[in-house]
């Protein structure tokens, strides 16, 4: 076997060898939705490799215009009622094809979406960051990005959690277990499913750690290219879910599932030339080059206007506290956890991680839009404000929107956003926090409940 089957990663005629072998039957063709959600469809592996390679396979285009909930909305441009609600084209990238360990006799592959006439559906995640990547390699550029997911493990079912409304559960850690050895080994059977599948998945893991939170890990995975960091992101993050439910437990990956530390999901970014060499690192102050502090000061220009992409939904922003190393101020600083935006690493693996997003953040998006904020600031030349030192918190400094409700007015008035990503793609993203804003609002909560039920 060769080795890029033996990482998990399947050439077409290695899945053909495979399916005539009868290890694998079943080929997973799955697109990222608006919340980087899998979606897709379960083909018998003989249909794929007989219509499906060649041709693609149709879905519905109300994936990409539904609630959370999968409920109909109005307010989207591209699929409605009115429109009839019909197909777009899912069409393999083969270059996604992988074994599902944790599912007996299954291959994966990621799909892009298209119209009937071919033209790219411009609201698809996937299509959002190719395009922004395209933007880069038109500069000779190329952008390597490392995500860093925690989420929190409960002993109870999804279907136990479920039915008692969430409350109560009991978390796989009763302390805090940052870093902590015995506190990870207490689930070290669980993790290191995880991470020995997701190597079955083609992943490469790096390391397990314990988090501050009661139950709360994190899993970390080598940097890569961009669109494969976040497909391996949504694969990896639905495969954890998968395998939890498999071993009788439940994962949450929320931005803030209780009042302690948050999910987060940092992402580290750097910029190479077509040639791989790395070109952020320089003579500069802190070890940058000339383009590696325009892309970091873009990065804080754009900050609050494209928050809506690093968090976006209602519970997002309940993780902005300060002294919680969820960030507020937008600053940047030199290995600096209170800051926005962490300058980490020395000489060719110098990187800028943005610490805005959280568990619940669409990958695909998110890395759009640091691509497109950094090349705000390569364009215009702009200037790099000196590194902040100290507490950020106590800083002063302007801040990341409290609530979505604000990032949505910032993102819907932003020429940098419309300019960059289109009416269209604006558009969409603004309707669905819009959607996500009205439910919550509608929504009768537990706080009301226990507040006002007697005493109002």
């Amino acid at each position: 076997m060769n080795e890029r089957a033996s990482t998990g990663l399947l050439s077409v005629e290695e899945l053909r060898d495979e399916v005539a072998a009868g290890r694998i039957d079943t080929v997973l063709l799955a697109i990222a939705d608006m919340q980087g959600r899998l979606q897709g469809k379960r083909l018998s592996a003989r249909f794929f490799l007989d219509e499906v390679l060649a041709h693609g396979s149709e879905g519905c285009n109300y994936l990409l215009a539904v609630d959370v909930d999968m409920n109909t909305v109005p307010g989207y441009a591209m699929s409605s009622w009115e429109r009839g609600y019909g197909d777009f084209v899912m069409r393999p990238d083969v270059s996604t094809l992988r074994r599902i360990p944790w599912q007996e006799g299954t291959a994966l592959l990621m799909a892009d979406l298209v119209w009937e006439d071919g033209a790219d559906v411009a609201a698809s995640p996937r299509q959002v960051l190719r395009r922004q990547l395209d933007r880069l390699a038109e500069r000779g550029l190329a952008a390597y990005v490392g995500t860093e997911l925690e989420f929190v493990v409960y002993e109870d079912t999804y279907e136990d959690a479920w039915r008692r409304a969430y409350r109560d559960l009991t978390p796989a850690n009763l302390y805090n277990v940052d870093y902590s050895l015995l506190g990870t080994a207490r689930i070290e059977p669980l993790l290191r499913r995880i991470r020995r599948e997701m190597e079955g998945a083609g992943l490469y893991v790096e390391s397990a750690k314990g988090e501050c939170n009661l139950g709360q890990h994190e899993i970390a995975f080598r940097y890569d290219e961009a669109l494969r960091t976040c497909d391996n992101h949504a694969i990896y993050k639905n495969g954890a879910k998968e395998i939890a439910a498999q071993e009788g437990k439940s994962i949450t990956f929320m931005a803030k599932p209780n009042q302690r530390e948050g999910n987060s999901c940092h992402i580290h970014i750097s910029l190479r030339g077509l040639d791989g060499d790395p070109v952020m690192a320089g003579q500069g102050p802190h070890g940058l080059s000339e383009l590696g502090a325009r892309f970091v000061a873009g990065q804080l220009a754009c900050m609050r206007e494209l928050t809506l992409l690093y968090a976006p939904n209602v519970n997002s922003y309940k993780r902005y506290v300060p002294g919680s190393f969820a960030p507020t101020a937008v600053k940047w600083g030199v290995d600096n956890r209170t800051c926005s935006l962490r300058l980490v690493g020395h000489g060719q693996s110098l990187r800028v991680e943005n610490r805005v997003p959280g568990g619940d953040v669409n990958p695909y998006l998110a890395v759009a839009a640091l691509v497109a904020a950094g090349l705000h600031g390569i364009d215009r030349e702009l200037p790099l404000e000196d590194a902040f030192e100290g507490n950020a918190y106590a800083s002063g400094a302007e801040t990341v929107p409290h609530t979505l409700r604000d990032a949505l007015t910032l993102f819907e008035g932003s020429k940098l956003a419309r300019q960059t990503f289109g009416d269209e793609v604006v558009e969409h993203y603004a309707n669905n926090a819009r959607v996500e804003l009205s439910a919550f609002e509608s929504a009768v909560t537990d706080w009301e409940l226990f507040r006002g039920f007697e005493r109002l």
